[in-house]
């Protein structure tokens, strides 16, 4: 295989709880090329195009767990934040490699709407991370930040027209680093960007060694979550449980317990439920398959299953008891994308022409490591993504749910539908 003058290393960030006009760059502070251009803050985004985004995301969401779901026991990632880095990326992509990219990615948007697209996405979730304020006059703590951050050799020649599409649309301008040189302080700059933006749940995102003087960019996004629950848990109820694993053994954790009414369906071999955090904008959904269903559940999940069941969801009085459970998730994405249909952009064969005219630049790696901690408060989540290139009611009969063997939870804004974060616990002592 021929030897490559670089390598795009793409680095994905993702959490569990951006603007720039058209010219060339121009230095803009220390360490740092901008495009003259502002991020585009009122993007031009035809009908749809927002719907098609969503969907296609989930798609995508849905997909990678499948092909992840036999690799990692308990499970979390955000979705959101992995095809982000990945946009900015595509977005250097042509010929076969763009085509492979937006196959698996589903990317059904053309490159001059998807990006429009991501943009009016990311600043509409932007304003989920404003405080809440109560009718006490006080401010409920929330807490979205979603960040990215694009990392480049310091004498290498990327195209205008690729630094002014990530300043216009994703509001990141090029940080200087020096791969060639001074590998290992680039990789402990950006590990420190990737801890400060998910207030330091994420560490060393880019382990020792991954990052390499062949190193030519690094795209990074970052997104951070944390928030209350609208209807917190009752600590005193809390008490120790049994939670029944899928090989027939037990574990006994801290079972938290709610009786209220709550959006709930229940369908052939499932019981959902969605508890809404505070502002009654963003919310988990849990899917709790019967006993013994679990494995014909995940088999079943794809968008349109997704989709239904979300639909069918309805207010009801349920008694819920769910586990405590915090777990940090650390995937590499580089095997999987590869095999979910991209391969090309991994090999020598890459174009991303996109970024700098020439054929020399491919993906190295893709890194992706997330947070999750749930309790009676609410919920702190977290992830990074590196792809280094180089209400109330008189109260119903409560439904009961508890929640005492594996399931699947999610993470969702519920105007978008935008999925931030999905994930699994078949473990929570674990």
């Amino acid at each position: 295989m021929d030897i490559r003058k670089g390598l795009l290393w793409l680095l994905v960030l993702v959490i569990g709880g951006s603007s720039m006009g058209a010219c060339g760059p121009s230095p803009a502070e220390a360490g740092e090329l901008r495009s003259d251009l502002e991020r585009e803050v009122s993007p031009a985004v035809e009908p749809g195009d927002l719907d098609a985004l969503v969907d296609g995301n989930t798609a995508f969401a849905l997909d990678l767990y499948a092909a992840l779901a036999d690799r990692y026991d308990n499970l979390f990632y955000s979705p959101y934040s992995i095809s982000l880095a990945l946009a900015m990326t595509y977005a250097g992509a042509r010929g076969e490699t763009e085509l492979e990219m937006a196959q698996t990615l589903h990317f059904d948007l053309s490159q001059a709407r998807l990006h429009p697209a991501f943009n009016a996405l990311d600043q509409e979730l932007a304003k989920r991370g404003e405080p809440i304020e109560l009718p006490d006059g006080e401010q409920e703590g929330f807490q979205l930040n979603i960040a990215n951050s694009i990392w480049g050799q310091v004498d290498y020649a990327f195209l205008d027209e690729f630094l002014d599409l990530l300043a216009l649309n994703y509001g990141a301008g090029l940080r200087l680093v020096d791969f060639i040189q001074q590998t290992e302080q680039a990789r402990q700059q950006i590990n420190a960007w990737v801890s400060d933006e998910t207030e330091g749940r994420i560490e060393d995102l880019i382990p020792e060694g991954v990052l390499t003087a062949d190193a030519r960019l690094v795209l990074a996004n970052a997104i951070y979550f944390n928030a209350a629950w609208m209807n917190p848990f009752d600590e005193a109820a809390t008490m120790d449980g049994i939670f029944h694993l899928l090989d027939g053994g037990q574990v006994t954790v801290p079972m938290m317990n709610q009786s209220e009414r709550m959006r709930y369906a229940e369908g052939d071999g499932y019981q959902v439920v969605e508890r809404s955090y505070v502002g009654g904008q963003m919310a988990m959904d849990i899917i709790l398959p019967d006993a013994g269903e679990f494995e014909a559940i995940e088999a079943a999940m794809d968008a349109a299953w997704l989709e239904n069941v979300l639909a069918s969801l309805e207010g009801q009085q349920v008694a819920l008891s769910m586990p405590r459970f915090e777990f940090e998730s650390e995937v590499g994405l580089t095997q999987v994308l590869q095999a979910m249909g991209m391969p090309t952009a991994f090999s020598d064969r890459a174009d991303f022409s996109g970024m700098d005219g020439t054929r020399d630049l491919f993906i190295s790696d893709v890194l992706h490591k997330a947070f999750v901690s749930v309790d009676e408060v609410g919920t702190e989540a977290a992830a990074a993504t590196a792809v280094i290139m180089s209400l109330t009611a008189m109260p119903d009969q409560p439904v009961e749910v508890s929640i005492d063997r594996p399931f699947i939870f999610l993470i969702r804004d519920l105007q978008t539908g935008a999925v931030l974060f999905i994930g699994r616990v078949m473990n929570p002592a674990a």
